[in-house]
């Protein structure tokens, strides 16, 4: 494992990092990633290729991982590979008490009536309306829960003060 610090200068950056550790699965997939440079169909030998590739997902959304090309035996495509980048952990920010509420909540949440107003986000930013404080007001929420929002979903991210979909490069 490396010796680099994951340094979280806003709090928003949390999000990647509390979905990783509050599912077991996940969990499991960033422990292996720690020990060795993995592929997906390696990783998807003991969990559901499903589960690896959206947990890969918010790991590289939260630049938790590494990722490099696999030289491949002859006669073989190459593969990516991925392996955890980071072993230590500081945080450095303030944030009112509401979002840091809000972002934990975002983060470990099941609740149903947050997969509606993400599927409504969702369809606002499909249809142009991709500004984060149009959708804040629109909703009734916090910039900052809007936000966290997109960082917690595998197709979304936060560019600027705006949400855009995540293209897979992979």
């Amino acid at each position: 494992m490396t010796g680099h610090i994951r340094i979280v200068n806003d709090p928003l950056d949390l999000v990647p990092l509390l979905i990783t550790f509050s599912n077991s699965e996940f969990k499991s997939i960033y422990t292996q990633l720690s020990k060795n440079w993995m592929t997906e169909e390696e990783l998807s030998a003991d969990y559901e290729i499903g589960k690896v590739k959206d947990c890969i997902a918010i790991l590289k959304k939260g630049n938790l991982v590494e990722e490099q090309w696999r030289m491949p035996k002859p006669g073989e495509k190459p593969s990516k590979e991925y392996k955890t980048t980071y072993s230590k952990f500081r945080a450095n920010f303030q944030c009112t008490m509401d979002d840091l509420g809000d972002i934990i909540n975002i983060s470990i949440s099941a609740d149903e009536s947050l997969r509606d107003l993400v599927d409504d986000i969702e369809k606002d930013v499909r249809a142009g309306n991709s500004s984060v404080n149009d959708l804040a007001r629109k909703y009734s929420v916090s910039p900052v829960f809007v936000k966290g929002l997109a960082k917690r979903l595998p197709i979304l991210d936060v560019k600027g003060q705006g949400l855009v979909f995540v293209e897979d490069k992979g």
